[in-house]
């Protein structure tokens, strides 16, 4: 997991993901998990979802260098945070977690709380204004 926020890295990332499967689709099950560390600002605020694991708030965050907003997901059950939304449009983000390219259109981060798992060993986290929610 970097350090500091790489949005180059990830950039580049999503391009090499997006040129790799432009063709083809990518079979279910098997998705691309990157560990990414990135900055950006807010876009957009959904309400939360209820979903087989647990309630989930989400945000498209703007990533300097890239040409679309990318899709950030934090289980609210397992984060430290107060009730959602917990951030607003205009709001500076720093997030680490996992990239995951399911396709063109199915593609974000998540993995954004302080657990791990055996799928996953990086603990994650949403800074927003400087305030991290883990």
């Amino acid at each position: 997991m970097p350090a500091q926020c790489d949005n180059t890295r990830f950039v580049q990332d999503q391009a090499h993901y997006a040129q790799q499967f432009a063709h083809r689709h990518v079979p279910y099950g098997q998705h691309l998990d990157l560990p990414e560390h990135i900055c950006g600002m807010v876009v957009h605020v959904y309400r939360a979802q209820q979903s087989r694991s647990g309630r989930h708030g989400y945000f498209l965050m703007s990533v300097a260098g890239g040409t679309t907003p990318i899709r950030i997901v934090s289980n609210l059950d397992e984060m430290r945070a107060p009730a959602w939304p917990w951030v607003k449009v205009g709001d500076q983000v720093e997030v680490q977690g996992r990239y995951y390219y399911d396709g063109p259109n199915r593609q974000g981060v998540d993995w954004t709380h302080h657990g791990t798992s055996r799928q996953w060993p990086w603990p994650g986290f949403v800074s927003v204004n400087g305030q991290r929610y883990q």
